[in-house]
């Protein structure tokens, strides 16, 4: 929060594909001293139309290539007259390292997320509208993007998250790192960095979204499948209950049988947020 964000310079290259609804660009853009990268699905047509930063959920950055994760998502938005920039975040693909991101909980893919939405209010691509501007992101990434609306409560317009991780940053620290045996070191390297939850519980206040959804203006539409069994759908419920509490614009979809990554009921829900985009931002 207390963070200055120059989200710049984002520029156009090279042609990734075409469709007769868009075409996909390879992107990069400024966030802070680092460089970026990702795509950005462009609907055929003069524009300028609304934009939609989409930030994807976790995958092993050894494995990760430009533009993974949200794939359906980036190609339905584009083909409903979304420009949909998709940013892969520091230390994925061909973005720049950041060397302590893990050890930082990850909240440089925050600084990424929203130094994107920056980037596109300052460029002067004729076919974005820098006015109409959204975010949506999904598991870890609806995490980015709760983290988002609270840093710069008006930083968007409209916010959309499909089976996010927890508001709390301690339950997703014990839920993939602590309990991970894999992950010993970092979850060591973590707690000495910021201590436990247990012995620093106010460090742990700090990172965790919850602690200040007071701030939040953007209307947020939640999506969430009963049968999620990455993100336990309490995790949804226990963050729109303390919006609602605080007098926030949320809605809450659940999806009963569904699971964390979305099959039958996934039509259903885009349709829901395109129509609430559409309200939004159209």
């Amino acid at each position: 929060m207390a963070k200055s964000y120059d989200g710049r310079a984002l520029r156009i290259g090279r042609v990734l594909g075409r469709t007769p609804a868009y075409t996909r660009f390879a992107v990069t853009y400024r966030s802070g001293r680092l460089t970026i990268s990702g795509v950005m699905n462009v609907p055929t047509g003069s524009g300028p139309f609304p934009v939609l930063v989409l930030c994807h959920g976790y995958i092993d950055p050894a494995v990760y290539t430009t533009g993974r994760g949200l794939k359906r998502e980036q190609d339905y938005l584009a083909r409903r007259g979304y420009v949909v920039l998709h940013t892969d975040y520091r230390n994925h693909a061909g973005s720049d390292d950041d060397p302590v991101a893990d050890v930082d909980l990850r909240l440089g893919y925050t600084e990424d997320a929203i130094n994107a939405v920056e980037a596109v209010r300052r460029s002067t691509l004729p076919y974005l509208d820098r006015g109409r501007v959204g975010l949506l992101g999904r598991s870890m990434g609806g995490g980015v993007v709760l983290n988002a609306l609270v840093v710069r409560p008006d930083l968007v317009d409209a916010a959309v998250v499909f089976a996010p991780v927890s508001s709390n940053a301690a339950d997703n620290f014990e839920r993939w790192i602590r309990r991970d045996p894999s992950r010993r070191g970092l979850a060591r390297r973590i707690i000495a960095a910021h201590g436990s939850p247990e012995r620093a519980p106010a460090f742990w206040r700090a990172a965790s979204p919850v602690t200040y959804l007071g701030r939040v203006r953007a209307p947020l539409l939640m999506h969430h499948g009963t049968a999620d069994q990455t993100c336990p759908p309490r995790w949804s419920r226990a963050t729109y209950a303390a919006l609602r509490e605080r007098g926030k614009d949320v809605t809450l979809h659940a999806y009963p049988g569904e699971g964390h990554a979305f099959g039958a009921a996934w039509a259903l829900a885009m349709r829901r947020t395109v129509a609430f985009l559409d309200r939004l931002l159209a």
